[in-house]
């Protein structure tokens, strides 16, 4: 049963829930989790996962999920996840802390896209099921916001260091998202009355002493200038410390930079280049397409006129062309299980070749004399051979490998020298990829 991984899928803009609470430990496993599962069988609906998972994959039932929770289950904890087969996409994971541990229990809970959550009804049916979960389950903290926003705010740091935020936690009230329930702490921290005051499309108050917030009816609209306006009422009401004109601009800002960039990539590393947005952080990645969209790699400089091409110089040229191949065979053993594709030698794996290593920020992880020594000439050898194979080039062999050649049509290429800048710095994989020089070798080869 292959369930719908993020990793696999477009990057989108998802709707993330963090739910930190506690439970009864006096009473049995099965009668605390079930507010739990019926609330999430009554609320989700067409996001309603269809596997669980513990130590092995189970079609959702009730009875999979409490075998699954059994079989994770070690002497202070158990975990599971729960996803779905079809789309939208969802990844639920459940952990509990169990005695002698302070009884805990998180809930983590991410469904793609975002746009699920376009409609009012969809929104109120999930803030309906997290207030039924915090009706049972006394919370610390609460909230539910767009993953390009959580991006934005730096949450849940806040602008803080790792070590501050993991031993402060929430503390006071560093943000308001879409969703929020507030703990009694931190209800009492800000005064009950002013919480329940907040100018917000939903407030209420639980009967554990925690708050229940909304600040706008739909939360895939939380970026457009009426959420923010309501955004920001309700910040600086809970925090009349602040400005509202400050905290509005900011939010605006943050509108601004989730605004949709149409990528108008330079076509030679327009593959590449999309790859490389799909990594960007939500948050940043409009930023990035814009960026990229104006930037233009050097032209390749690394040939020469065919009737300048320097001469074979080895006394057997087919033993040569074999090392060649020893070399590119080498690169393939290095990235086979990662890139696939490299066993194909087409236009197509050297751009996978590209984004693995840009991925990998190899040149920054990796000693340079190794590099220099083993990767250099691997890349070089395999972007020789990709350039033979798919553009009917030859070799023409030296015994120096730094002077290794193909000639394709009325030009002479030398791999090496690419291979050589390609690999000082994460930059220079994009400034001098592979890609790029394979499509300029093949415009030009007639």
């Amino acid at each position: 049963m292959k369930v719908l991984e993020f990793h696999d899928l477009n990057v989108e803009d998802r709707l993330r829930l963090s739910f930190e609470g506690s439970f009864d430990q006096k009473s049995s496993l099965k009668s605390e989790l079930e507010p739990f599962l019926q609330a999430l069988e009554q609320y989700s609906g067409e996001w309603m996962p269809d596997i669980v998972e513990g130590r092995r994959r189970r079609k959702y039932s009730r009875a999979a999920f409490w075998k699954s929770l059994e079989e994770t289950r070690d002497a202070n904890t158990t975990s599971i996840g729960l996803y779905r087969t079809k789309f939208p996409a969802l990844d639920i994971t459940l952990t509990l802390w169990l005695p002698p541990l302070r009884p805990r229990l998180y809930i983590w809970v991410a469904v793609q896209p975002l746009s699920v959550f376009a409609e009012a009804e969809r929104c109120r049916e999930f803030v309906d099921m997290v207030w039924a979960w915090a009706v049972h389950y006394p919370v610390t903290h609460v909230t539910a916001s767009s993953l390009a926003e959580d991006d934005l705010a730096d949450a849940p740091r806040f602008g803080r260091e790792m070590q501050t935020s993991i031993r402060d936690g929430f503390d006071k009230l560093y943000e308001v998202s879409w969703l929020n329930v507030f703990g009694p702490g931190l209800v009492e921290a800000v005064g009950r009355e002013r919480m329940l005051s907040t100018p917000a499309h939903r407030v209420e108050a639980l009967p554990n002493g925690a708050v229940l917030l909304v600040t706008w009816p739909i939360a895939a609209d939380f970026a457009s200038d009426e959420a923010r306006q309501a955004q920001a009422r309700a910040f600086v009401h809970l925090r009349p410390d602040l400005d509202f004109d400050t905290v509005l601009r900011t939010l605006r800002e943050r509108s601004a930079m989730l605004a949709p960039v149409e990528p108008c990539f330079h076509p030679d590393v327009a593959p590449l280049l999309s790859r490389v947005v799909d990594c960007v952080n939500l948050g940043e990645r409009q930023r990035k397409i814009a960026e990229l969209n104006v930037w233009q790699p050097p032209e390749p400089d690394e040939w020469l006129p065919a009737e300048s091409a320097l001469p074979p110089n080895v006394e057997d040229p087919e033993r040569v062309r074999q090392y060649y191949g020893h070399l590119s065979e080498r690169l393939v053993a290095l990235l086979h299980s990662k890139v696939p594709s490299v066993f194909k030698e087409t236009p197509e794996s050297l751009t996978d070749v590209d984004f693995h290593f840009w991925r990998e920020d190899f040149p920054r992880i990796f000693e340079r004399e190794r590099i220099d020594e083993h990767a250099v000439p691997a890349v070089a050898a395999y972007l020789g051979e990709v350039l033979v194979r798919n553009l009917g080039g030859q070799w023409i062999p030296r015994k120096k490998l730094g002077e290794m050649q193909v000639r394709v049509g009325p030009r002479v290429w030398f791999p090496y020298v690419r291979a050589h800048r390609y690999m000082r710095s994460r930059q220079s994989l994009l400034d001098r990829s592979l890609t790029q020089l394979y499509r300029v070798a093949e415009r030009y080869r007639f």
